[in-house]
Protein backbone atom coordinates (compact mmCIF):
# COMPACT_ATOMS: atom_id res chain seq x y z
CA UNK A 1 0.00 0.00 0.00
CA UNK A 2 2.79 2.41 0.94
CA UNK A 3 4.69 1.63 -2.29
CA UNK A 4 1.52 2.33 -4.31
CA UNK A 5 1.13 5.76 -2.67
CA UNK A 6 4.75 6.65 -3.38
CA UNK A 7 4.38 5.50 -6.99
CA UNK A 8 1.18 7.52 -7.39
CA UNK A 9 2.84 10.61 -5.91
CA UNK A 10 5.89 10.30 -8.16
CA UNK A 11 3.66 9.76 -11.18
CA UNK A 12 1.62 12.88 -10.33
CA UNK A 13 4.82 14.92 -10.08
CA UNK A 14 5.94 13.73 -13.50
CA UNK A 15 2.71 14.18 -15.44
CA UNK A 16 3.12 15.31 -19.04
CA UNK A 17 2.09 18.78 -20.17
CA UNK A 18 -1.44 17.83 -21.16
CA UNK A 19 -2.27 16.28 -17.79
CA UNK A 20 -1.70 19.42 -15.75
CA UNK A 21 -3.34 21.88 -18.12
CA UNK A 22 -4.29 25.34 -16.91
CA UNK A 23 -3.93 28.81 -18.42
CA UNK A 24 -0.21 29.06 -17.61
CA UNK A 25 0.79 25.57 -18.66
CA UNK A 26 -1.33 25.88 -21.80
CA UNK A 27 0.68 28.94 -22.87
CA UNK A 28 4.04 27.29 -22.18
CA UNK A 29 3.11 24.00 -23.82
CA UNK A 30 1.69 25.77 -26.88
CA UNK A 31 4.89 27.80 -27.27
CA UNK A 32 6.98 24.63 -26.96
CA UNK A 33 4.76 22.97 -29.56
CA UNK A 34 5.14 25.99 -31.82
CA UNK A 35 8.94 25.81 -31.57
CA UNK A 36 8.90 22.08 -32.33
CA UNK A 37 6.68 22.78 -35.37
CA UNK A 38 8.89 25.74 -36.34
CA UNK A 39 5.85 28.03 -36.12
CA UNK A 40 7.73 31.10 -34.90
CA UNK A 41 4.75 33.44 -35.34
CA UNK A 42 2.70 31.32 -32.92
CA UNK A 43 5.58 31.10 -30.43
CA UNK A 44 6.12 34.89 -30.70
CA UNK A 45 2.45 35.43 -29.79
CA UNK A 46 3.11 33.91 -26.35
CA UNK A 47 5.95 36.33 -25.57
CA UNK A 48 5.20 39.23 -23.25
CA UNK A 49 5.14 42.80 -24.54
CA UNK A 50 8.53 43.35 -22.84
CA UNK A 51 10.09 40.39 -24.68
CA UNK A 52 8.52 41.45 -27.98
CA UNK A 53 9.86 44.98 -27.46
CA UNK A 54 13.31 43.65 -26.62
CA UNK A 55 13.60 41.50 -29.75
CA UNK A 56 11.47 43.59 -32.10
CA UNK A 57 10.48 40.85 -34.52
CA UNK A 58 9.65 37.14 -34.65
CA UNK A 59 12.81 36.59 -36.71
CA UNK A 60 15.08 38.09 -34.04
CA UNK A 61 13.22 36.09 -31.38
CA UNK A 62 13.71 32.90 -33.39
CA UNK A 63 17.44 33.55 -33.73
CA UNK A 64 17.77 34.08 -29.96
CA UNK A 65 15.90 30.87 -29.12
CA UNK A 66 17.72 28.78 -31.74
CA UNK A 67 21.15 30.02 -30.64
CA UNK A 68 20.64 30.42 -26.89
CA UNK A 69 18.01 27.82 -25.99
CA UNK A 70 18.51 24.90 -28.37
CA UNK A 71 16.85 22.47 -25.94
CA UNK A 72 13.69 24.57 -26.09
CA UNK A 73 13.92 25.05 -29.86
CA UNK A 74 14.38 21.29 -30.46
CA UNK A 75 12.22 20.11 -27.54
CA UNK A 76 10.77 16.61 -27.54
CA UNK A 77 8.40 17.09 -24.61
CA UNK A 78 8.21 18.63 -21.19
CA UNK A 79 7.03 18.09 -17.64
CA UNK A 80 5.87 20.80 -15.26
CA UNK A 81 7.34 21.06 -11.80
CA UNK A 82 7.32 23.72 -9.07
CA UNK A 83 5.28 26.92 -9.40
CA UNK A 84 5.87 30.05 -7.33
CA UNK A 85 3.51 33.05 -7.27
CA UNK A 86 4.69 36.41 -5.98
CA UNK A 87 3.61 40.02 -6.54
CA UNK A 88 1.30 39.25 -9.47
CA UNK A 89 3.99 37.27 -11.24
CA UNK A 90 4.42 33.58 -11.53
CA UNK A 91 7.49 31.41 -12.01
CA UNK A 92 6.88 27.95 -13.44
CA UNK A 93 9.64 25.33 -13.55
CA UNK A 94 9.53 23.16 -16.66
CA UNK A 95 11.74 20.13 -17.32
CA UNK A 96 12.29 19.90 -21.06
CA UNK A 97 13.43 16.82 -22.94
CA UNK A 98 15.97 17.70 -25.59
CA UNK A 99 16.57 16.20 -28.99
CA UNK A 100 18.84 13.44 -27.64
CA UNK A 101 16.59 12.68 -24.67
CA UNK A 102 18.59 14.70 -22.13
CA UNK A 103 16.55 16.67 -19.60
CA UNK A 104 17.10 20.30 -18.69
CA UNK A 105 15.09 22.47 -16.30
CA UNK A 106 14.01 26.04 -17.02
CA UNK A 107 12.14 28.60 -14.98
CA UNK A 108 9.51 30.48 -16.96
CA UNK A 109 8.70 33.98 -15.72
CA UNK A 110 5.02 34.56 -16.48
CA UNK A 111 3.02 37.79 -16.42
CA UNK A 112 -0.72 38.19 -16.74
CA UNK A 113 -1.74 40.75 -19.35
CA UNK A 114 -5.08 41.89 -20.73
CA UNK A 115 -4.54 39.23 -23.41
CA UNK A 116 -3.89 36.49 -20.81
CA UNK A 117 -0.68 34.91 -19.51
CA UNK A 118 2.50 35.69 -21.43
CA UNK A 119 6.07 34.41 -21.12
CA UNK A 120 8.28 37.20 -19.80
CA UNK A 121 11.56 35.33 -19.72
CA UNK A 122 13.15 31.91 -19.37
CA UNK A 123 16.28 30.88 -17.51
CA UNK A 124 17.98 27.55 -16.87
CA UNK A 125 17.74 26.25 -13.31
CA UNK A 126 18.87 23.17 -11.40
CA UNK A 127 16.89 20.03 -12.02
CA UNK A 128 14.06 19.42 -9.53
CA UNK A 129 14.63 16.48 -7.19
CA UNK A 130 11.96 14.31 -8.82
CA UNK A 131 13.69 14.50 -12.21
CA UNK A 132 17.18 13.56 -11.04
Amino acid sequence: MFAQRISATLFALCLPLSAMADAVTDVISDQLGAFAARDVARAWGHASPMIQGMFGSPENFEMMVRNGYSVIWDNRGATFSERIEQDGRLRQTVVIKGEGGALQAFEYDMVETDAGWKINGVRPVEMPDFAV
